[in-house]
């Protein structure tokens, strides 16, 4: 989802926090500023139901969790706190739940979008490369079948691209194949 400007006062993590309980709007929080999300588009929204079902279907019985785009992540960054909507994540570890966000996922994904591409390209990518526990990254292109992984390594991330409907997502760091065929199954070109 699209992230568009809100307030350039800062708000305490608290005031975030209570707010976000009241508001039917879905809100990121940058180190005390907020910003508003908008809506998803309609080829986001297929892509991302069909991601939260594969997921699900491959998870179920087992110790990871998938979670929507309603949960939060929370980030500690250079002293400040950040809370993002990642579009899906994958959380393995059962001392990380409990509170209304997640601290420590073992995967996160995001479908990009020609308005939010840089911000999932660049910010969040920073600051999910920060995750200790984070074991890959997933960036789908919601227009077009294609993946992009980056994939945690000995001192650094391995990137890997996968184009086309005959392709297949594989993460064995949570037990899951997700052919590109059934991620943007009922997407019309």
């Amino acid at each position: 989802m699209s992230t568009v400007s809100g307030s350039s006062l800062y708000i305490s993590e608290e005031d975030y926090l209570a707010g976000e309980e009241l508001s039917v709007v879905k809100h990121e929080y940058l180190g005390g500023v907020v910003h508003a999300m908008a809506g998803a588009s309609e080829p986001h929204t297929f892509v991302e139901a069909n991601l939260a079902g594969l997921l699900f279907i491959q998870l179920r019985g087992k110790r990871c969790q998938a979670l929507g785009s309603n949960m939060k992540l929370k980030l500690n960054l250079r002293g400040d706190t950040y809370y993002y909507y990642p579009d899906a994540m994958v959380a393995c570890d059962a001392t990380d739940s409990g509170h209304g966000w997640r601290e420590r996922p073992t995967v996160i994904f995001e479908i990009l979008s020609d308005s939010t591409r840089h911000i999932d390209e660049r910010e969040k990518r920073m600051a999910y490369h920060q995750i200790d526990q984070l074991r890959s990254y997933v960036r789908i292109e919601q227009s077009k079948p294609e993946i992009i992984i980056e994939r945690r390594i000995v001192g650094g991330w391995a990137v890997e691209v996968i184009s086309g409907l005959d392709g297949i997502l594989r993460l064995p760091e949570i037990a899951v194949e997700i052919p590109l065929a059934e991620l943007y199954e009922r997407m019309t070109s």
